[in-house]
């Protein structure tokens, strides 16, 4: 990651990763991360806790592998960068947020087991997904840059 622009969160999943296909069929998924910051206030002693939540967003293979291993109050581990993605809502309102587009996610083991389970390589014929639609209907709209990243097929995963 260049420029500086790397991030790492360790938080809890608030909702289930969502699978989609853009209409080149490059799968996409997104999901919620809560992460929580504990601290003692110097002056009454007290323990205070303040909560962020993060969007995050992966593709092709990591996003599949997420739609089927991660759910819902899962704890994992996510490596990326933060990325500004803007739109127009239909009412003419323009809009943005800052997401995390994921590089690695992997289960925190601190307080659970884990098993990993490796998947077969897929190579450049096998096409990285079945069909070009989508069980949940449209397209994200992140643009060719987002869609542009991603792992060559000669990297060995593990």
């Amino acid at each position: 990651m260049a420029n500086g622009n790397a991030v790492t969160l360790v938080g809890n999943i608030t909702r289930d990763p969502e699978l989609r296909f853009t209409n080149t069929g490059q799968a996409t998924a997104s999901f919620g991360l809560a992460v929580n910051r504990r601290w003692q206030n110097r002056q009454t002693q007290e323990w205070e806790e303040a909560t962020s939540f993060f969007d995050v967003v992966c593709w092709r293979e990591m996003a599949e592998n997420a739609a089927e291993s991660l759910s819902r109050g899962s704890r994992v581990i996510v490596t990326g960068r933060l990325e500004q993605r803007s739109w127009e809502t239909p009412d003419g309102d323009k809009r943005s947020k800052v997401e995390v587009v994921a590089d690695e996610i992997g289960p925190s083991i601190r307080w659970a087991t884990a098993q990993v389970t490796k998947n077969e390589r897929r190579g450049p014929s096998d096409g990285g997904s079945s069909g070009g639609g989508s069980a949940r209907g449209g397209a994200p709209s992140t643009g060719a840059a987002a869609e542009s990243q991603g792992y060559g097929y000669s990297e060995e995963p593990f």
